[in-house]
């Protein structure tokens, strides 16, 4: 049996079956396999499985995380399941998604995906928001020889020299192609004075390190006005608020994830500063919607995906996608966040089908054939070709931004996507790591 990854692997690969592809995804197919997905209630497979360990927060401030991405693991378990499965060992096996709670916590995480390795003894481990926890999960992966897959935390320290090992690979866009995609993007603009304002921890520091080096280079007489660094999960932005104010910035910088970014979006609005965000994750509909069509203009957003109907693959899956929330999921999947498949949760669908796939070919969850597939690996995905770069295991890609308008296509209560920019990967695919004896040969 053909199962359909929903992504093909190569340029080749699209260009000789590119009518194949879009006949495909112009039919009901995919409808008819989601048809009973109901991500409140997923169908999780027993048995002779591939178990994929799922590492994030499902408990404490973060947990809407967890909420997130677990709709985006069961969405292609239910795809490929419903399909026979994935062919490994010369058989058909299912996927089973099992959830190993972090609560934001590094000894947490190292219990939990501890008990997804030896309890649970699954194949493979997925996760996790929070750069400082991912870390932890890869270094627990290669202590017991599992592959894990970093597929949502960005810094690019995770793959340095200090803390590389050849079975983590990392799937999600990095540190420096974000902040150079912003960078990149501001060389034309008219605004030059910028105060920067993260997370104080390992991603906030680096995520602001890059853009100061990135702005230098393609806008040389850009300014930062000021920089401030607040704890994860703060409640009162209200001091930093007014040193912004107070500081003739004309852009803020953050690189602030939920809970943070709603908290500090609205905050700003409510103090009646409407500067413009430089941001990556205040694009999703709660944290817009709290400031409405005013409040969201001219926000700033770059992104590993952003959402469109260009492609066949994308129009069936946002088609699919937008009947199901209307029609059948309950809480807490009918809210407003998941009316289409946007960002964070469309790329980790994304990258989930590039992992099914490299498993597929590889014909096996054993880690060296994993790692052999993997390492080089050149994949046609929904959001542009994505290559695992060998020497580092980290993806290199092209990144998108946007600024935020009104009337907007994808939604009618707050402004959002409008011309997406494309960043091409020369431009931003990240420095090779120092020090790392793989990348020098």
């Amino acid at each position: 049996m053909k199962r359909c990854f929903f992504l093909l692997r190569g340029v080749l690969t699209l260009l000789v079956l590119g009518m194949l592809v879009t006949s495909a995804w112009a039919s009901d197919a995919l409808m008819d396999r989601m048809a009973d997905f109901d991500p409140s209630n997923p169908v999780v497979p027993k048995g002779d499985t591939i178990k994929i360990g799922h590492l994030n927060p499902f408990s404490g401030p973060a947990a809407m995380n967890g909420e997130l991405y677990h709709i985006a693991l069961h969405w292609v378990a239910h795809d490929l399941n419903k399909q026979g499965g994935v062919m490994v060992d010369g058989k058909l096996k299912k996927i089973e998604i099992i959830k190993g709670d972090t609560m934001s916590k590094p000894i947490n995480a190292k219990k939990a995906a501890e008990r997804l390795i030896l309890g649970d003894k699954v194949d493979l481990l997925w996760g996790s928001t929070g750069s400082h926890i991912s870390l932890v999960c890869q270094q627990t992966a290669a202590k017991y020889k599992k592959i894990y897959v970093s597929a949502l935390s960005i810094s690019d320290s995770l793959m340095d020299a200090e803390n590389f090992n050849r079975y983590t690979f990392h799937t999600p866009w990095t540190t420096s192609q974000a902040a150079k995609s912003l960078a990149y993007f501001y060389a034309k603009r008219p605004e030059k004075k910028f105060y920067i304002l993260c997370q104080d921890y390992s991603f906030g520091h680096a995520l602001a390190e890059k853009f100061k080096g990135y702005l230098k280079e393609f806008r040389p007489d850009a300014e930062i006005v000021g920089e401030d660094y607040h704890p994860l999960f703060t409640k009162d932005f209200a001091p930093y608020l007014e040193k912004i104010k107070a500081s003739g910035a004309e852009v803020i910088f953050s690189g602030d994830w939920m809970p943070d970014s709603v908290n500090l979006l609205k905050q700003s609005r409510d103090s009646g500063l409407n500067l413009p965000f430089a941001n990556m994750y205040m694009d999703d509909p709660i944290t817009l919607g709290v400031v409405g069509v005013e409040g969201s203009a001219g926000l700033v957003n770059a992104n590993q995906y952003m959402i469109n109907d260009m492609d066949p693959r994308t129009r069936e899956l946002n088609k699919v996608w937008n009947h199901l929330h209307d029609s059948k999921w309950e809480e807490p999947y009918n809210s407003s966040l998941y009316v289409w498949p946007l960002g964070v949760v469309a790329s980790a669908i994304n990258t989930t089908y590039w992992m099914m796939d490299v498993v597929e070919r590889a014909g096996s969850t054993d880690p060296e054939k994993i790692i052999a597939t993997w390492e080089g690996d050149k994949y046609n995905s929904f959001a542009g070709v994505l290559e695992m770069r060998a020497c580092d295991h980290v993806t290199v890609r092209d990144t998108y931004v946007s600024e935020f308008s009104h009337p907007a296509k994808w939604f009618d209560n707050f402004s959002y996507i409008d011309k997406i920019v494309t960043v091409p990967s020369y431009v931003v695919e990240p420095p090779l790591p120092e020090g790392l004896d793989r990348c020098k040969k």
